[in-house]
């Protein structure tokens, strides 16, 4: 039986650690996509800007 739980400790432990990692990494996506949509619209409107006299 200490061993069920020696293992169900460790197993937990390294479960939490990945969702972790997951959280981490979809707060990284996210900020990424918002960064590069408004890098595109700066870009647009520099362009827009650019192309009409």
């Amino acid at each position: 039986m200490n061993n069920l739980i020696l293992f169900f400790n460790s197993f937990m432990s390294y479960f939490l650690l990945l969702l972790l990692i997951a959280a981490i990494v979809g707060v990284a996506i996210f900020i990424g996509i918002k960064l590069r949509k408004s890098k595109n619209e700066k870009e647009k409107d520099v362009q827009d800007s650019v192309q009409t006299p």
